[in-house]
């Protein structure tokens, strides 16, 4: 199954760092960022995290909650938050269920090797939960700004 931009995004719930079970439901009447990525204190997907967290306040001015997700444990989560000073939600998505739900576990080859991962992406839903953006195999730089104004734009 994929979700298609116009349709309700499909719900989950996933354990988050705080501890807690957070569902998509929970968010209905804000606006959300869901994005993956395929582990925590890599190059790249730290390049994101600090990107969203440095935009963490114009988001949040917009109306919109930022859920990251990827395989990792829920400590790792928590050590990848201390480390970089993230103030939103990762969400452990370990059996990659959600991650298969939004067709994002793909199979991936790095160094001639072939395995199953998370391809970067990120969703934007609105507030009546609704999949109204997506990107996919998202390249980091520039990406977080990108969303951003697409929210401005369109869901303000």
């Amino acid at each position: 199954m994929t979700v298609e931009v116009g349709q309700k995004a499909p719900d989950f719930s996933l354990k988050s760092n705080s501890g807690e079970e957070v569902s998509l439901a929970d968010y209905k009447g804000k606006n959300v960022v869901l994005y993956f990525y395929p582990k925590d204190m890599t190059p790249g997907c730290t390049t994101e995290a600090c990107d969203f967290r440095d935009s963490h306040e114009s988001f949040s001015e917009q109306d919109t909650v930022i859920l990251g997700v990827s395989p990792d444990p829920i400590e790792r989560h928590k050590k990848f938050i201390e480390k970089h000073d993230l103030p939103f939600l990762l969400l452990a998505d370990e059996d990659h269920e959600v991650a298969e739900k939004y067709g994002v576990w793909k199979l991936k080859k790095n160094f001639g090797k072939e395995y199953m991962g998370i391809e970067r992406s990120t969703f934007i839903i609105d507030k009546e939960g609704n999949l109204v953006k997506e990107w996919r195999k998202v390249r980091v730089k520039d990406h977080v700004e990108e969303a951003l104004n697409f929210i401005k734009e369109y869901l303000s």
